[in-house]
C-alpha cells in the first residue's frame, strides 16, 4: 500500500509539474500575441497620421530599459555581457521572463503602488510605509489577482497588516478614503466632486459622498488610541457639506448598496471592487501598468480616467482591458505582454526628421528614475551593499515635487543633490573597495578598466572616442595615487552623467 501510494503520489506531481509548464507556455504564447496586437494597433495609427517610430533599440538599451522597469535596478556588467553574447532570437523575451519571476519584480512593484497609495514622507521610520510596502511585496510574490489584492486591501481589520497604516495615515476620514482609493484603484479624481459637482466630468457632489459612505463605519483614531487598529462600527453616516442630508453608500455609476447585506460597509465594496459590476478597476490598473513601462499613461493624468479625458488610443485600452480580464487580473501577464512588443523595445531617439514631441509612443519616453531606482543602481553600480538607513535618508533627499517620470526638470534637484552628495563622494574615492576596488586589480589593462567601469555603470562598452578619451586620461597618470585618481574622475563622470540617470 505505501509503495503504491508513493507511486500515486509521484504521477501527481509529475502531473502538476506538467500542468504548470502547459500554463506557463500558454501565458507566454497569449503574451506574444498581445505584444503583436500592441504593435498592429499602434503601427496601423503611426501610418495613417504619418508618425515615423524610432528604431528598436539595440540590445544594451533594451537590457538597461528592461531591468529598470521590471526589477528597479540596473543590470550588473556580468549580465549585460552575458546578453550581449547571446544570439538565440528569443533572448529579449527569455530575459523578460527571468526578470518577471525575480523576488526583485516583487519588491519594485511593492514601491511602485506603495508610493502611489502612500506616498513616503519625512524620515519618520515608524510612518507605516515600511509595513505597507512589506504586505504589498508579499501579495506580489504571491502572484496575487490584482482585484484580490485591492478587495483586501480595502475590508482589512486590526493593526498589524499594512493596509492599517494606509488607514492611519488618512485619520479614517471618509472623505479622505474616497478620494484616495478611487485615484489610486478606479482612475477616477471623485475629490473634484467633493465640495460641488465635478467641473468637468460628470461626477455629482452626491456621488462623491455616495462613494465616501462606505468608509464612514470605521472607528476613528483619537489622541486616546495612538495604537490603531481598523475597526467597523455598527453605526455612522456622511452628510454633505454644510447641510444635513445623509448620503447612503452607492457604488461608483451603479445602484446604491443594500442596507440588509451581510457584512460591513468596506465589505461590500471590497466586493463590488473585484466584481464583473466595477468597470473601472481594470482600466485603471492597465493605464497604471502602461505608464509604468512607457512613463505615460494612455490616459493622462493616469487618475483622471472618463468622457472628459480619452484615451490616446481607445481600442488598444479596450482590448488590453479585456486582455487584463483574461488573465485573470494578473500583472504579471500584463506586464509580459507590454514588455513583449515592439512598441515597448523601440528607442528613445527621433527617427531622422520627426517630431521631438512624442505623439503616440512612437518612440520611448526618456524617464527619470525614481530615488528607489537611483539609489539601488547607484549601489549596484558601485559595487556597495544597500543600507536601510542610509537608503531612507537617501530616498527621502531625493523626493520631487512632479510625480510625472517624463519631466526631467522634475529630476534636477536629484542630480544636484546627487553630484554633491557623501555617497558619491565615499563611493568614488580612493578607498580600495567596491567597484574602484575591482578596477584596481592588477591584471587589467587600461582598455579593460575603462569597458568594465562603463558596462559596469552605464550598461554598455564605451565608444571607440570615448576608450581612447579616458583611457589616455589614465595612461597619463604615472604614480598609483593619480591613477586611482583618474578612476575616481571616470566613475564620477559616469555616475553623474544624464545616460545613469535617466531611463532611455
Amino acid at each position: 500500500m505505501i509503495v503504491r501510494a508513493s507511486v500515486a503520489l509521484g504521477v501527481l506531481l509529475i502531473l502538476s509539474k506538467g500542468a504548470a509548464i502547459a500554463n506557463d507556455t500558454i501565458a507566454r504564447q497569449n503574451a506574444i500575441a498581445m505584444g503583436a496586437r500592441i504593435d498592429e494597433l499602434l503601427e496601423t495609427e503611426w501610418r495613417s497620421r504619418e508618425i515615423v517610430p524610432s528604431r528598436i533599440a539595440d540590445d544594451s538599451e533594451f537590457l538597461r530599459r528592461i531591468s529598470l522597469d521590471l526589477i528597479g535596478v540596473i543590470p550588473t556588467a556580468g549580465e549585460v555581457r552575458r546578453f550581449n553574447a547571446d544570439r538565440t532570437s528569443k533572448k529579449r523575451q527569455t530575459t523578460v521572463d527571468t526578470l518577471l519571476e525575480s523576488p526583485r519584480h516583487s519588491t519594485h512593484l511593492a514601491n511602485l503602488f506603495r508610493e502611489i497609495i502612500m506616498p513616503s514622507s519625512g524620515n519618520d521610520p515608524f510612518n507605516g510605509t515600511a509595513e505597507l510596502q512589506q504586505w504589498l511585496r508579499e501579495q506580489f510574490v504571491d502572484n496575487m489577482r490584482y482585484d484580490r489584492i485591492v478587495s483586501e486591501f480595502l475590508a482589512s481589520t486590526g493593526s498589524e497588516q499594512g493596509p492599517a497604516a494606509f488607514y492611519r495615515s488618512l485619520e479614517a476620514k471618509p472623505e479622505k478614503l474616497a478620494s484616495t482609493t478611487s485615484r489610486v484603484f478606479l482612475g477616477l479624481q471623485l475629490e473634484c466632486a467633493q465640495c460641488h459637482d465635478h467641473p468637468f466630468d460628470n461626477w455629482t457632489q452626491k456621488e462623491f459622498w455616495g462613494y465616501a459612505a462606505f468608509f464612514a463605519r470605521i472607528q476613528q483614531p483619537t489622541a486616546m488610541t495612538p495604537n490603531f487598529s481598523v475597526v467597523d462600527v455598527p453605526d455612522g453616516e456622511v452628510t454633505i457639506p454644510d447641510t444635513e442630508q445623509v448620503v447612503a453608500p452607492k457604488y461608483p455609476r451603479g445602484p446604491h448598496a443594500p442596507e440588509d447585506a451581510r457584512g460591513t460597509r468596506r465589505i461590500q465594496l471590497s466586493i463590488w471592487m473585484a466584481s464583473r459590476d466595477n468597470p473601472f478597476l481594470p482600466r485603471a490598473a492597465v493605464n497604471r501598468v502602461w505608464s509604468f513601462m512607457f512613463g505615460k499613461g494612455l490616459v493622462n493624468p493616469v487618475d483622471d480616467i472618463g468622457p472628459h479625458n480619452p484615451p490616446l488610443h481607445p481600442r488598444l485600452m479596450d482590448e488590453l482591458t479585456e486582455y487584463f480580464i483574461e488573465q485573470d487580473f494578473s500583472l504579471k501577464e500584463l506586464f509580459r505582454a507590454i514588455a513583449y512588443s515592439d512598441t515597448y523595445q523601440r528607442s528613445s531617439q527621433l527617427a531622422g526628421d520627426s517630431n521631438s514631441e512624442i505623439e503616440l509612443f512612437e518612440r520611448m519616453h526618456v524617464k527619470t528614475l525614481s530615488p528607489d531606482q537611483l539609489y539601488d543602481s547607484l549601489s549596484r553600480a558601485l559595487l556597495q551593499p544597500a543600507e536601510v538607513g542610509i537608503r531612507r535618508e537617501f530616498v527621502n533627499r531625493m523626493k520631487t515635487v512632479s510625480r510625472d517620470s517624463t519631466e526631467y526638470a522634475a529630476g534636477l534637484q536629484q542630480a544636484l543633490n546627487l553630484m554633491n552628495g557623501q555617497r558619491i563622494s565615499t563611493a568614488t574615492s580612493q578607498s580600495d573597495n567596491g567597484l574602484m576596488g575591482a578596477l584596481n586589480a592588477p591584471f587589467l589593462h587600461d582598455q579593460q578598466r575603462v569597458e568594465s567601469a562603463f558596462l559596469t555603470v552605464v550598461s554598455r562598452l564605451p565608444s571607440d572616442e570615448e576608450a581612447q578619451l579616458f583611457v589616455q586620461h589614465i595612461s597619463a597618470r604615472t604614480s598609483n595615487d593619480e591613477r586611482q585618481s583618474a578612476m575616481s574622475d571616470i566613475i564620477w563622470a559616469l555616475t553623474n552623467s544624464a545616460e545613469f540617470q535617466l531611463n532611455h
